[in-house]
């Protein structure tokens, strides 16, 4: 079998006296989608931001690539900022609320990183954010400001940005979160189409139908633990832990009350 890109081993994290990851460890195969569902407060979205790195962790290794982090502690010493932006480089992270610089077109957005920390030319920046804003659809808006913009097309330009540094896995939190429904559909869309290009992700999300539907892999985390994991058959469909059984209960419930 071939290496893992992402392995994670004994990850701890705690905030005070609350601890919010318990032990982790989980394995991220090249070319999958991972879905992490789960109540919130069960750690997710910490997760997640352990693996770019914005959450230190207290314990355990983080590997991505040929780059591996080991933490013991809570005073970790992270690398210089030449290594950390290297290897957050290669986790794109895509959050709930968008993070656009408003002060800079959707073009200019999707540029600053390959300019500034890529050392790419401007015109070579340039070229490929046209080229991703116009695979996330959005090429004629090229030139407006994110007050312009619906969330759905701040969300995909956040998408593009994440995407124009070249990442070896995407990771996205919640990204569908703070969408009014009708947009929801279009940011998913994109999703989608980079699962089926063979892009490396991993998901936080609460859309079950869609977690069915693109993730190879499905890790139902409860209290800062892995309460069950595996694909979508049998984690959605056939759950064998009560918690996970009671957890996707509640959205087959809802469902059923809007049908």
């Amino acid at each position: 079998m071939s290496k893992p890109l992402i392995e994670i081993k004994g990850l701890k994290k705690s905030f005070g006296s609350h601890t919010v990851l318990k032990d982790i460890s989980l394995q991220v195969a090249r070319g999958t989608v991972v879905a992490l569902i789960g109540p919130s407060g069960s750690g997710k979205s910490t997760l997640l931001r352990c693996i770019n790195l914005l959450t230190v962790p207290e314990g355990g290794e983080i590997t991505v690539g040929e780059h591996t982090m080991a933490f013991s502690g809570k005073h970790t010493r992270l690398p210089g900022d030449r290594v950390l932006s290297g290897f957050r480089a290669k986790t794109g992270m895509v959050f709930q609320h968008f993070n656009l610089f408003p002060h800079m077109t959707a073009l200019q957005n999707v540029m600053e990183g390959p300019v500034t920390v890529l050392r790419k030319s401007k015109a070579e920046a340039e070229a490929t954010a046209r080229a991703l804003l116009t695979k996330v659809g959005l090429i004629e808006r090229a030139d407006m400001y994110p007050d312009k913009l619906s969330g759905g097309q701040k969300q995909r330009v956040a998408i593009a940005r994440a995407l124009a540094m070249q990442p070896s896995v995407m990771l996205f939190d919640e990204a569908t979160s703070a969408l009014d429904p009708e947009l929801v559909a279009e940011v998913l869309g994109v999703i989608k189409s980079l699962a089926r290009e063979g892009m490396t992700m991993i998901l936080v999300t609460h859309e079950i139908a869609f977690a069915r539907e693109v993730a190879d892999q499905i890790i139902f985390m409860r209290d800062g633990v892995v309460a069950e994991s595996g694909p979508p058959e049998e984690v959605i469909d056939n759950p064998r832990n009560d918690a996970t059984r009671a957890f996707l209960g509640r959205f087959a419930g809802a469902a059923a009350d809007q049908a």
